[in-house]
C-alpha cells in the first residue's frame, strides 16, 4: 500500500477518480455553496444545481472545442443503453448501418442494432482474437448507410483506434466510454460520440452524448419519449431528474483536466504512464507478453499475460497483497489488465512497473 493509504487502483470501471476531486466533494458534501444542503439533496430545477449542470456542459464543450452545431447531453443507462438508442433513433427496418467489430462491446452494440434494421460488418478482427484494430483500407461500408459505428477503445482486449475512419457523408458514431477525455479529438469528424462516465469522466451513473444537431432533425419520431435524443436536447438534459451528483462530479473532473493543462497534457501523461508498463512487458524476454499488437495498443487498458499459468496466479495474488487492485483480466478472457485511466497517477504506474520487474527477477 502506498504512503497515502490509497490503493494502487487499476480497476477497469468504475475506476480511479482524481484525489483532488474526491477531497473537494468531501468538503462540499454536506453543505454545497452555503445552501445548507448537499448537492444530492437539491432540486434539479434549483439555480444552484442548474449552474453546476450548465457549467459542466460548457467545460466539456471548451475542452473538446465542440462546434456550435452539436448538443451535449447528460443521460442515464450507461453506454449500453446507447447500443439501443442509436439504432432506435437512426435506423429504420429498411435501412442499413455498418459496424466495425473490435471487441466484446462492439459485438453487443452490433447485436442490439439487429433488432431495428439491416446490419453490415464493415470490418472485424474477431478471427485474430481482437488483437488489433482494422487497417483503414480494410473497412467496407456504403455511402447509403445510416451510420458507421465504432468502439474507440476496447477495455477487454486492450486495443485502441489511433486514426479514425473517414466516412464522408455517413455519420460516424463512436462509443468512447473508455477513452473519452484521454486525448484531443476532432469532434467534427463524428455524428455522435457517447460515453459512460465511469472511466475518465466521473462516477458511474452519467452517460455523455455529443450529437450533431442536424441528426436530431432526421431521427425517428415514433419511439418512446425518453429514448428520443431530441427530448433531452430540447430540455437541456433536464426532461426528467438527471443524476445530479454524478454530473457535479463530472464537472469537477473537467475542472481537474483544465488545471492539468487540458487534453494535450493529459494525453502526454497517459503516454508516459503506459510506456512504463509496456516497456517492462517488452523487455521481459517473454516472461510477460501482451495481447494487443503493438500498433493497436491501448493507452487506457494494458492487457498482458505471465508466461506460466501458475506464476500468473501467483503474480495476481502477490499484487493484491502489495496493494494493487483490479489487475485481473476480464472474466471472459482472463490474464492481467492494468487500466491506466486519466486519474491513475504516474507514481501508481511506476509502482506496478517496479513490482513486475521484481516479480520477474524473483521467479525467472
Amino acid at each position: 500500500m502506498n504512503s497515502t493509504k490509497r490503493a494502487y487502483n487499476f480497476n477497469a470501471g468504475p475506476s480511479a477518480l482524481p484525489i483532488e476531486v474526491i477531497q473537494k466533494a468531501q468538503e462540499e458534501l454536506v453543505n454545497y455553496n452555503h445552501s445548507g444542503m448537499s448537492i444530492m439533496e437539491m432540486s434539479h430545477r434549483s439555480k444552484d444545481y442548474e449552474a453546476v449542470h450548465n457549467d459542466a456542459i460548457a467545460r466539456l464543450k471548451s475542452l473538446y472545442s465542440i462546434p456550435d452545431n452539436y448538443e451535449v447531453l447528460f443521460l442515464q443507462g450507461g453506454g449500453s443503453l446507447q447500443f439501443t438508442m442509436v439504432p432506435m433513433n437512426f435506423l429504420n427496418s429498411d435501412q442499413t448501418a455498418s459496424y466495425i467489430l473490435t471487441g466484446s462491446w462492439s459485438e453487443k452494440a452490433f447485436k442490439e442494432a439487429k433488432l431495428f434494421g439491416q446490419i453490415r460488418e464493415a470490418a472485424s478482427t474477431k478471427d485474430n482474437d481482437y488483437r488489433n484494430i482494422p487497417a483503414l483500407e480494410e473497412i467496407q461500408f456504403s455511402q447509403t448507410d445510416s451510420y458507421v459505428h465504432i468502439t474507440s477503445n476496447n477495455t477487454i482486449y486492450g486495443t485502441q483506434w489511433k486514426d479514425f475512419p473517414q466516412t464522408g457523408g455517413v455519420p460516424l458514431v463512436a462509443d468512447m466510454s473508455s477513452d473519452i477525455l484521454s486525448k484531443p479529438v476532432d469532434v467534427s469528424n463524428f455524428g455522435i460520440i457517447y460515453a459512460g462516465a465511469q472511466k475518465n469522466l466521473g462516477p458511474s451513473g452519467v452517460t455523455v452524448v455529443i450529437i450533431r444537431k442536424d441528426l436530431l432533425e432526421k431521427a425517428n419520431t415514433n419511439i418512446p419519449t425518453l429514448l428520443k435524443y431530441s427530448t433531452h436536447a430540447e430540455a437541456n438534459s433536464l426532461y426528467n431528474t438527471p443524476p445530479t451528483f454524478g454530473i457535479y462530479m463530472l464537472g469537477e473532473v473537467l475542472k481537474w483536466v483544465e488545471e492539468k493543462g487540458g487534453l494535450e497534457a493529459i494525453e502526454s501523461n497517459n503516454e508516459e504512464k503506459a510506456k512504463l508498463i509496456y516497456d517492462v512487458i517488452d523487455c521481459s524476454n517473454g516472461f510477460y507478453y501482451g495481447h494487443a499488437h503493438s500498433e493497436s495498443r491501448s493507452l487506457m487498458n494494458i492487457t498482458f499475460r505471465v508466461s506460466d499459468e501458475n506464476l500468473e496466479k501467483q503474480f495476481l495474488a502477490e499484487a493484491r497483497e502489495a496493494g494493487f487492485i483490479g489487475l485481473n483480466g476480464h472474466r471472459s478472457v482472463g490474464g492481467c489488465r492494468a487500466s491506466t485511466y486519466n486519474a491513475v497517477p504516474y507514481e501508481t504506474c511506476k509502482a506496478l512497473a517496479d513490482f513486475m520487474v521484481a516479480f520477474q527477477n524473483k521467479n525467472s
